[in-house]
């Protein structure tokens, strides 16, 4: 069969435009249509479909909703429960500032309600998440080497959880991620001692396993920490500052004898 050529093949493009056009402006006519009446909605529907919205996992229309509440309606009650939603939609769509940022904004001004133990809760628990430890794991990174900044804050965030609200239905999850952080906290320590070890900077290796001990006291690495201790002494010829750590040490365990990386003259280095 040959192509249509001619008037009618002139009529059948125009036809096909024409179409191709009402189409889009069809589309774009619906896609405003939504913007409209979230604009036009009350406080209360706006809220309404919002729950809606969320409980149906439709993240993206949520966070619509909320944000056209918080903006026309800032200081109701609808608008105070929709910021402690958006805390949670911003964190479920991996957007963590936006979640942080809201936090805080509650926080700030809402010092006194009831729900700032959630706020204080989310806080931690972006910080908690912002580096990808599980995909770390997967590829055998030590995390303790990471330096340890959003470790602190989500440290200082869950404490004001277990502190301030300790009957929060969040503080038992809040204390244990705590431990958590604290004793790679006091690993990252130990991580630095040891490389200042390495480098034969025993003093300031004292000092940071010293520091680990003090600040994080019961961790794991407590115990690495007081052989450090033992060893740099040792090197420094500091003979009753290592006594008396190796007497904490025997203390504390007293089955088993200090560990040292230090070597024989004789050995290969």
């Amino acid at each position: 069969m040959k192509p249509i050529s001619g008037p009618v093949s002139g009529y059948v493009r125009l036809a096909g435009a024409t179409l191709l056009i009402a189409l889009a402006l069809l589309g774009g006519c619906r896609s405003r249509g939504p913007e409209r009446d979230i604009n036009r909605q009350p406080v209360d529907t706006l809220y309404s479909n919002a729950r809606k919205a969320l409980e149906g996992n439709d993240y993206e229309y949520a966070i619509r909703l909320y944000e056209s509440l918080t903006a026309r309606f800032p200081f109701t009650n609808q608008a105070r429960q929709a910021r402690l939603d958006l805390i949670y939609l911003y964190y479920r769509k991996g957007e963590k500032e936006s979640a942080t940022d809201a936090a805080d904004q509650f926080l700030r001004e809402n010092p006194t309600h009831p729900r700032c133990d959630y706020a204080w809760y989310m806080k931690g628990l972006v910080d908690f998440e912002r580096v990808p430890w599980k995909f770390e794991r997967w590829f055998g990174v030590d995390m303790a080497r990471r330096p340890p900044a959003s470790a602190v804050s989500a440290m200082t965030a869950f404490g004001n959880v277990v502190q301030r609200y300790p009957k929060s239905d969040y503080a038992h999850d809040a204390q244990r991620r705590m431990i958590y952080l604290r004793n790679r906290l006091a690993e990252y320590e130990i991580n630095v001692a040891r490389y200042y070890i390495k480098r034969g900077a025993y003093l300031a290796a004292a000092q940071r396993a010293q520091r680990s001990i003090e600040q994080y006291d019961g961790a794991p690495a407590m115990r690495e920490a007081l052989e450090i201790m033992i060893e740099s002494y040792d090197r420094l010829g500091l003979d009753d500052l290592k006594t008396n750590v190796q007497q904490t040490y025997a203390a504390n365990f007293p089955d088993t004898r200090p560990a040292t990386t230090r070597r024989s003259w004789w050995r290969f280095w």
